[in-house]
């Protein structure tokens, strides 16, 4: 265990240890080890990590070592790069490390207790009852934090407190420091560089590069002449004489991005309301209901019209069959207001007399009702039927064709 320890330990940064303070033992305890409670800035992986060796080589944690760094360096491995978060599992690491799991917990909880590590989320055994596995607990989730015995030693200087510090600038010692860890890291800058002679011997055997027919260029046509325009040649109009193509995008005024935001905003009410319309997408489902939205029509008035349809079907293309609907309505408006409408107030006017715009055809299909209801009159009486009732039809359209209405049809 203690050469795995010493393999991954070769694997961290250097760190110049030339000005770390003598520090009493201060642990980060309890509630301050939880990222809503501690006082340690996040950080990412790299930056996590040299800082976390500078804590141990500081000697400020009494139990903290090569083996804590390991760890660390395991940690680090799976971190997310951007927000410094881990998925922590006591017998994966344990296995990855080759230390046993009391030695992995140990060191877990001085990472903590340097305020290097900080609670995300804790962990449980409880069952989730995952379909297909037997038993699936919670994982525990670190928070990689740099705590602030750290950027006070560096020189950082601090914008926020907690978790969401960030550094933002620092100090006179602490830009000291960095030039004396830079030059300290480089012994060899500002001496100058004794460059070898190259050997060119052999670069004159070798045959140029053939030109071939990539490295020949056309001549220039240089016609022969003056380059003097005229004054009449110069003021020709000058624009081409093909149309410039009109792009699809102009038609009607631009949209402003407060009325697509509020177009969104109803369409996902409207949406989640039509049911045969809930697998189209937001952005194409807004796009095909524009006429209504441009109308300044709500969620509720859109959802009522859809529902008007009455459809006990699933379209195939929901936003396909609403915009030709909305097309055919439009259509349809256009065409009414073209024709124009009847006036209303022509049916508030009293009827008059009925006149037959054709009186000659009217007289013939009474002429030929009444021979109808003569011959039906004998045959009811030759079966003996005439004695049901005293009306006669008959009498009744001679009577009406000898009358006043005849003489209104002639």
């Amino acid at each position: 265990m203690k050469a795995a320890a010493d393999a991954e330990s070769t694997r961290l940064p250097s760190v110049e240890l030339d000005e770390i303070p003598l520090m009493p033992v201060s642990v980060v305890l309890e509630k301050a080890q939880n990222v809503s409670h501690t006082r340690s800035r996040r950080a990412e992986p790299r930056a996590w990590l040299r800082a976390v060796v500078w804590l141990v080589d500081a000697g400020i944690h009494p139990r903290s070592g090569p083996t804590t760094l390991a760890v660390a360096q395991d940690l680090a491995d799976r971190m997310d790069c951007r927000r410094g978060l881990v998925m922590y599992g006591l017998d994966a690491t344990a296995r990855r490390t080759g230390l046993s799991l009391s030695t992995v917990k140990r060191h877990v909880k001085v990472l903590r207790e340097l305020g290097a590590l900080a609670w995300w989320r804790h962990g449980s055994k409880r069952n989730l009852r995952l379909p297909g596995r037997a038993y699936t607990a919670t994982a525990t989730i670190y928070a990689a934090v740099i705590p602030m015995v750290y950027d006070a030693a560096m020189g950082h200087r601090l914008a926020g407190s907690g978790y969401e510090a960030r550094v933002c600038g620092v100090t006179e010692a602490g830009r000291k420091r960095a030039v004396t860890a830079s030059a300290a890291r480089s012994p060899r800058r500002g001496i100058p560089v004794d460059n070898l002679p190259v050997d060119k011997s052999g670069s004159g055997v070798r045959e140029p590069h053939s030109p071939g027919r990539y490295h020949q260029s056309p001549e220039a046509e240089v016609e022969s002449g003056n380059n003097y325009t005229s004054r009449q040649r110069a003021s020709r109009c000058t624009e081409s004489p093909v149309p410039e193509k009109i792009s699809s995008k102009g038609r009607g005024p631009r949209r402003t991005a407060r009325q697509v935001q509020r177009g969104i905003w109803i369409t996902r009410q409207v949406r989640a309301r039509v049911q045969w319309a809930q697998g189209v997408r937001l952005r194409r489902l807004e796009y095909v209901l524009r006429p209504l939205l441009d109308a300044g029509l709500d969620a509720d008035t859109i959802a009522a019209e859809l529902h008007s349809w009455m459809l006990t079907w699933r379209p195939a293309r929901p936003a396909e069959y609403i915009r030709i609907q909305l097309a055919k309505q439009t259509a349809a408006e256009h065409t009414a207001t073209v024709l124009g409408t009847p006036d209303s107030g022509a049916d508030d006017e009293a009827p008059g007399a009925f006149v037959a715009p054709r009186p000659d055809l009217v007289r013939s299909v009474m002429d030929g009702l009444a021979a109808g209801l003569a011959t039906y009159s004998a045959t009811q009486a030759e079966l003996g039927l005439d004695d049901l009732g005293d009306h006669d039809a008959v009498a009744d359209i001679a009577a009406f064709l000898g009358g006043s209405t005849a003489g209104a049809l002639a």
